[in-house]
Formats: structure tokens, C-alpha cells, sequence
């Protein structure tokens, strides 16, 4: 699959996308120094799978739309499609997923999900960009799912890692049930100290953490003495981390909507978070990296 990869460089940054799922697979600078995870097979292959339709589970892995179900797997099927470049340049490039025959069968609407790759300076922007072409509202969920390098190249430990979000985040924090991958309806103490979190894998033991409304627009991530990223996601209000205890990677997902809550079992257009767009409109979702080097 590497042998696939499409590259688009800009004057600090070199981007790799795979377009199975138009993934980011590696963001190096200038002295090939990888931010992008290791990808090691022994935790987790993916690299930033994107989420559509669906983010996380839904409950028995089944959508309910109109009084039928139909079958979606955690994340949906966004992540695993064959996606077609439609622009391309030097430093840009834009790849689309459309329905067919195969999506309709458990996902019975008329989409374009175009995906779009831009390096500015020593900053990938992104931008997902949802079209309804149907005759009927689009019910979705979009998310990214990026996994950065923990630690970040430059030398300093991992303990040392943190995010420093924009704002004060002091609400409680959601997680999953284990088993099932719903969302839990008891809320959980914050692990953010103001506007501070210290990473450590122990706060992961109970899978992601997850902000259902976050305050903050943007957040930075590294560690006094080395590299960072600021990370800006102006367009989507939620928020999951997430690793496997040991890994090099911390996921840093800014999301449109999340996982069913538990016992949810309403028709998938009346779920938290869910966007409904109408016929003939698109929506948006950026992402901005901004790779500060040590």
C-alpha cells in the first residue's frame, strides 16, 4: 500500500495521503523528521483514518433510518473507500468519495466527501467538505482521526507531553463502555488542569477521552524544551484522545458528533451531534497542523 502514497511538498513540510481512505500517512519537515505515528502493527496500523458517516459505534453496529437497519462498522466506511484525486498540485491535492451501489446498500443516500490537502509554510490545512446530491436530507457525523508521534521528534520524554487548549476546559469528560463502544451516560471528572493536560497513558486505560462540547477552537501539543504542533479545528465542537498503552502515538481527534450514547435507539437522524443536510448544500470541517519545530 506505501507504494500508493501521493506526496505533496511545500517549502518547510512533505505530506504523504494514501488514497485508500485519503489518509494522512506522514507529515516530515525540512530535515525528514516525522510527526505522523510509527504505525507499529504490535498497537494500532492506522495512521488518520477519516470518520464517515459514523464516529465510533453505534449501538449493535447497526444504523436505524426510516424503520429499517442497516449494518455500519465502528467508524464507517469513509476510512477503507478508494478515494479519487479530482485537483492536484505541488503542494495541494483533493481527493473525493461519492455513493455507490456498496454505500447505498447500508447507507441509503446520495454524498460527495471531498478531502482536500494543503501545506502553507510549516502548516498542513485540511478541509473535508461534505455535499448532499440527493433529493432527501443527509443525516452524518465527520470526524478526523490523526495519530501525532508521542513523543515528537527533538529529544524530549514522553512524560513530558502535554495539551495546552485555547480556553479553560473545567466540564466533565465522557468514555466508552469497553465492550460495546457507547458512549457512557455518567459523566467523568476532568483530567484538565485549567487550560493544561499532562499526558500519561493511564489516562487511557479506560479508552478514549472524549469531549462531547468543548470550549476551545485550537489546542497545542508538545513539551517545553521541544517540538509542537498547534492544532486548529474551528468547525467541529467535539473532541476524543486516545491510545494503546505503550504506543508512540497520541490521537487527536476533532469530531462533528460521536458515538451512540447507551441506550439510544432513536432513528440515526435524531442522535447527538448528527448534521442534517439538505438537499443541494454542503459542510465543511477544517483541520490545521503547524509544525513548530525544536
Amino acid at each position: 500500500m506505501t507504494d500508493s502514497l501521493v506526496s505533496i511538498t511545500g517549502e518547510g513540510l512533505t505530506a504523504r495521503i494514501n488514497p485508500h481512505g485519503a489518509e494522512l500517512w506522514s507529515l516530515i519537515d525540512a530535515r525528514g523528521r516525522e510527526y505522523m505515528t510509527d504505525a507499529d502493527p504490535a498497537f494500532w496500523t492506522g495512521h488518520a483514518p477519516l470518520l464517515f458517516p459514523i464516529i465510533g459505534s453505534v449501538a449493535g453496529d447497526r444504523l436505524r433510518i426510516d424503520g429499517r437497519e442497516y449494518a455500519q462498522p465502528r467508524h464507517g466506511f469513509a476510512r477503507v473507500s478508494l478515494f479519487t484525486p479530482v485537483e492536484r498540485g505541488a503542494d495541494r491535492i483533493v481527493f473525493r468519495l461519492t455513493d455507490s451501489v456498496e454505500t447505498r446498500a447500508n447507507y441509503p443516500f446520495l454524498f460527495e466527501l471531498d478531502m482536500a490537502f494543503r501545506i502553507d509554510g510549516m502548516t498542513l490545512a485540511m478541509m473535508a467538505t461534505v455535499r448532499n446530491t440527493g433529493a432527501v436530507p443527509l443525516p452524518f457525523s465527520f470526524g478526523y482521526h490523526p495519530a501525532f508521534a508521542w513523543p515528537l521528534p527533538g529529544g524530549v520524554a514522553k512524560a513530558a507531553h502535554k495539551l495546552v487548549f485555547e480556553a479553560d476546559e473545567p466540564q466533565p469528560v465522557r468514555r466508552l463502555r469497553e465492550e460495546t463502544g457507547l458512549l457512557l451516560a455518567e459523566p467523568a471528572a476532568t483530567p484538565v488542569d485549567g487550560r493544561e493536560l499532562t499526558l500519561r497513558e493511564e489516562l487511557f486505560k479506560a479508552n478514549a477521552v472524549i469531549w462531547d462540547h468543548l470550549n476551545s477552537h485550537s489546542l497545542s501539543y508538545g513539551a517545553d524544551g521541544g517540538a509542537w504542533l498547534d492544532i486548529a479545528f474551528p468547525d467541529t465542537p467535539s473532541l476524543g484522545l486516545w491510545q494503546k498503552a505503550g504506543a508512540r502515538y497520541i490521537c487527536i481527534e476533532p469530531w462533528q458528533g460521536h458515538a451512540d450514547p447507551e441506550g439510544f435507539a432513536g432513528d440515526f437522524r435524531e442522535k447527538p451531534g448528527v448534521v442534517l443536510l439538505e438537499p443541494g448544500q454542503s459542510r465543511s470541517f477544517r483541520m490545521d497542523v503547524t509544525v513548530n519545530p525544536r
